[in-house]
């Protein structure tokens, strides 16, 4: 059956073959009152989708459909939404529904309500969906959201170009924003990549000194250009001696922290600061000690996606000053998604990757 009692979907149906993408059809969860249909027009590749398809995060419910990063269409809404209408060009990210009541979803922290349902792989609750239909991503034509997690896009942002900001964006702006980034605040990011472009974009932006670190020499013309004031390549022996006590702020974007010498990165925080991480490893860190934050007071911290709130202002900061993610287009398809997904797994990315052409793969 096509839309709207089935919508269809490129998914993997066994972790770890994360390459095997089938085109297939599923049920979306049953119609609210304060839902909505998007047809979807794009949808970024986020290291999230590579993480739960090779099943480096662990067990995944599957037929499986991910992606995360959405842009189409209002083509249906339910009778209680009030801020969306047919024809609208709205955005979902990680997030498609919360209880909304909670004292978490009361104070604009939503994205850690207890209840939350992720864009995909996760039940909705009876109350949501009295079928609790599992919930299924954005490689996909259609997805069906709570109204409190779509997103009207500013007409200045292109469709591939909003995706990545939906997740990656969001994922990096919320502890920047919380950790009051600004004029007068030094802030280190780690990591240039899909995640970290993003995070030194918007601390310059927001009007702090920014420093990269990264492994990757060659990555510093392009942090320049995303508003780094200085770039540090850890690779250099003792590369954090002249650091020593300068950041308000260290955001790691890289996945890799589990090989890091985290004393080497919690020593370039000021006293009382922290580092925080939005890079999540496959591998726990091991041989963590308590000692290690004693020298300066320092801590280590994490934080998921954002919230609505931030999301707007994340949008409207990014239209009104033109700041756009460097993307990779694919079109959509069994082909395209796992490339898409190879390339995102080995880094082979400039910076982050948007699959396209929805309406040749789906029809419109």
């Amino acid at each position: 059956m096509p839309y709207p009692d089935e919508f269809e979907g490129f998914m993997i149906n066994e972790l770890g073959k994360y390459k095997d993408f089938k085109r297939q059809s599923f049920k979306p969860k049953a119609f609210g009152d304060n839902d909505i249909d998007i047809q979807i027009e794009c949808c970024g590749v986020c290291g999230s989708d590579v993480h739960t398809v090779t099943g480096g995060w662990g067990d995944a419910p599957t037929p499986l459909c991910v992606g995360h990063e959405i842009v189409g269409k209002a083509v249906k809404v339910g009778p209680k939404v009030k801020n969306v209408k047919v024809g609208d060009r709205v955005g979902v990210g990680a997030q498609v529904w919360s209880c909304l009541k909670c004292a978490q979803c009361k104070t604009d922290n939503e994205n850690y309500c207890p209840n939350l349902v992720d864009t995909y792989g996760a039940p909705y609750p009876k109350e949501a969906d009295p079928n609790e239909t599992l919930s299924q991503g954005g490689y996909a034509s259609h997805i069906r959201a709570h109204e409190y997690f779509v997103f009207p896009i500013p007409d200045a942002i292109p469709s591939h170009l909003a995706a990545p900001m939906l997740c990656a964006g969001l994922t990096v702006w919320s502890p920047l924003v919380r950790a009051g980034t600004g004029p007068g605040k030094k802030v280190a990011i780690v990591g240039l990549g899909g995640l970290g472009h993003f995070a030194v974009m918007w601390a310059n932006a927001l009007g702090a000194e920014v420093t990269v670190i990264s492994h990757s020499p060659r990555k510093k013309d392009d942090a320049l250009k995303l508003g780094a004031k200085h770039f540090v390549s850890s690779g250099d022996k003792d590369w954090a001696k002249p650091l020593a006590f300068r950041f308000d702020f260290v955001l790691n974007t890289a996945d890799m922290t589990n090989k890091f010498n985290l004393d080497d990165y919690l020593s370039i925080l000021k006293v009382g600061c922290q580092f925080h991480q939005v890079g999540l490893p496959d591998e726990p860190l091991q041989g963590l000690s308590p000692k290690q934050f004693m020298a300066n007071g320092s801590s280590i911290g994490a934080s998921h996606i954002g919230s609505r709130p931030e999301c707007l202002a994340m949008l409207k900061l990014a239209a009104e000053k033109k700041l756009f993610p460097m993307v990779e287009t694919i079109p959509v398809g069994e082909k395209g998604c796992a490339e898409a997904v190879e390339r995102v797994k080995n880094n082979d990315v400039h910076y982050r990757f948007t699959l396209v052409d929805y309406d040749k793969a789906f029809g419109k």
